[in-house]
């Protein structure tokens, strides 16, 4: 894998307690890409992304982010790693206390190196990037709605001008109207800022517009990886059922043909 890869998972053995989560899964995430990572409830991608983000370590194996393992780091060295990437988790996950401007701002104060006329400035920035009008600047969480949430969420994971952005279920929560426009902005920032992508969902609409290869996670391992066409015509009880049930064959319409 290598130089090839943003993120290399080798040989990961992931278990709470007795129970088994994955079993020696290695993956390479390559530059520039979308990777979408599916599976069925309890099959574990959200734990893989979180050992990704490094919030969690495996029971065995390595995870290299940028060529640098995530384990052995001082605080220091992590966080600086932590710094090229971004984060979108499912809920939003702003925090309630601070303004839409001081939750966006937040990564900014913590590198201490910006002044605040320049945060302010790329506040503002980030804002535009996602279509929130700087009139939103002072409401709280409270206020938004859903939509609302996620793109200032977007905003907030974009703040420090992240090479990979991790998205966790991107448009759980919307309603098709609003998931299909939060897909078109994710769309067009990733071509625009050549960002690679780590996203977990059980969306397929989500996963036809975004992704290059998919992931699928079942039996404790990756069964499946490849494109789109190439994962959906594989014979396994999950991918038959999530790919070329009616829901699937709905939203992949012609893709497969």
């Amino acid at each position: 894998m290598g130089k090839t890869c943003i993120i290399e998972v080798e040989g990961l053995h992931t278990r709470f307690g007795s129970h088994v989560v994955h079993r020696d899964i290695s993956l390479c995430v390559r530059p520039g890409e979308v990777l979408a990572l599916v599976g069925g409830s309890g099959s574990g991608k959200t734990v893989l992304m979180r050992q990704m983000l490094g919030l969690e370590t495996p029971a065995a194996g390595s995870i290299r982010v940028f060529g640098e393992s995530l384990h052995g780091h001082d605080r220091e060295a992590l966080q600086s790693l932590r710094n090229r990437w971004g984060v979108l988790f499912q809920k939003g996950a702003l925090f309630s206390a601070l303004s839409v401007y001081d939750n966006i701002a937040l990564p900014m104060r913590e590198l201490r190196t910006l002044s605040e006329g320049m945060i302010r400035d790329l506040v503002m920035l980030k804002l535009k990037m996602v279509d929130i009008g700087a009139e939103h600047a002072a409401k709280m969480p409270a206020e938004l709605s859903g939509g609302m949430i996620k793109r200032i969420a977007l905003a907030r994971a974009m703040a420090l001008d992240p090479e990979l952005l991790f998205l966790d279920e991107p448009t759980a929560g919307l309603d098709p109207q609003l998931g299909e426009a939060f897909v078109k902005l994710i769309h067009a920032m990733r071509t625009e800022l050549t960002l690679t992508i780590v996203m977990a969902t059980h969306d397929l609409d989500t996963l036809v517009a975004l992704s290059d290869r998919v992931a699928v996670l079942a039996e404790q391992r990756i069964v499946a990886l490849g494109s789109l066409q190439e994962v959906a015509g594989m014979e396994h009880p999950f991918i038959a059922s999530f790919f070329r049930g009616e829901r699937g064959q709905k939203a992949l319409g012609n893709t497969l043909s």
